[in-house]
């Protein structure tokens, strides 16, 4: 009979460690590594640049153009646009009330119409939805638009008017409505009837905590659009009291495009003994940063819950 042969060293018991079928090799992982690095660069540097040119000298930047290293720096543009800082200090207040408190009414709205339809015990969701998805392809044309938030309504230079007409967006309820058909299982729904939850309950306590994820999203699109919105305070705001911050800018930039190429104002400006120095190049960087500047700190913040709503409520099958 063979006798078995023990091993009698450690190296021999040791188990060689397999590769998953998912797992990268290292080679491979440091090809993808450094494609991303490569990648997250090539997207930071234009919001660099933009940053760098705003620090820059105007005459530097009109002789050899945007530049990572200026030939001086300099703040004028900042100076030249913080002259008016109380204005800009209230256009940027009311931007901010607007991403906020339009983005939570919206919110709210939309989920409220979104999730009736999403129920398949829910007789006329075929109707309502159809309402949604005709407001899509169809509309009342811009003037109709216009005298009903004006005459109808009489919100002209009001807050409401930059609010109300984007409270509602059909796509996003649709999405919603996708969503919560089928994120949410049915079972959970009725579980929570039988423990005795009523459907505001049920909305409140069950189907917005799972539904995070869409809401963030949603979310983070109606911040943006509230944010660089401008074409409202176009239409509807006549004064300077009620504008955003994207607006205001907007109104800055043109007034220094119509000083800087009117023949008329600076030869006024010239027999009057002044010189039209106006930056434009670094005032108009400088307003990207300062528009852009508070919206980024809006990431991290839905980050999170994007994070949290992939996870909570899981459910055992």
């Amino acid at each position: 009979m063979r006798e078995t042969t023990i091993p009698s060293t450690v190296s021999q018991l040791r188990v060689r460690k397999t590769r998953g079928p998912n797992e990268l090799s290292a080679p491979a992982n440091l090809l993808v590594n450094v494609f991303f690095w490569l990648y997250t660069a090539a997207c930071l540097m234009p919001l660099a640049l933009v940053i760098i040119v705003s620090f820059s000298d105007e005459k530097g930047v009109l002789i050899h153009g945007y530049n990572f290293l200026p030939e001086a720096w300099s703040l004028e543009a900042y100076k030249f646009m913080f002259k008016d800082w109380h204005q800009i200090l209230r256009s940027f207040g009311i931007s901010v009330f607007l991403a906020t408190v339009g983005t939570a009414i919206s919110l709210i709205l939309m989920s409220l119409y979104a999730y009736p339809i999403s129920r398949s015990d829910f007789p006329h969701r075929h109707f309502f939805s159809f309402f949604m998805f005709f407001t899509m392809l169809f509309n009342g044309g811009l003037v109709p638009w216009y005298l009903v938030y004006t005459q109808l309504l009489d919100l002209k230079n009001t807050l409401a008017a930059l609010m109300l007409p984007l409270l509602v967006s059909a796509f996003f309820v649709l999405l919603l409505r996708t969503f919560f058909a089928s994120s949410i299982p049915m079972p959970l729904i009725e579980a929570a009837k039988i423990d005795g939850a009523g459907e505001i309950r049920i909305f409140s306590r069950i189907i917005l905590p799972l539904s995070m994820p869409v809401l963030a999203t949603v979310a983070l699109f109606q911040v943006l659009n509230y944010w660089n919105d401008w074409f409202l305070n176009l239409v509807f705001i006549s004064g300077s009291k009620n504008i955003n911050l994207q607006f205001m800018m907007y109104k800055t930039m043109l007034d220094i495009q119509f000083l800087s190429s009117n023949v008329q104002a600076s030869q006024g400006l010239s027999q009057a003994g002044g010189i039209l120095q106006l930056p434009t190049e670094t005032v108009r960087m400088a307003m990207a940063v300062l528009g852009i500047g508070p919206i980024v700190f809006a990431y991290p913040f839905f980050q999170k819950y994007f994070k949290k709503g992939l996870t909570v409520g899981a459910i055992k099958g």
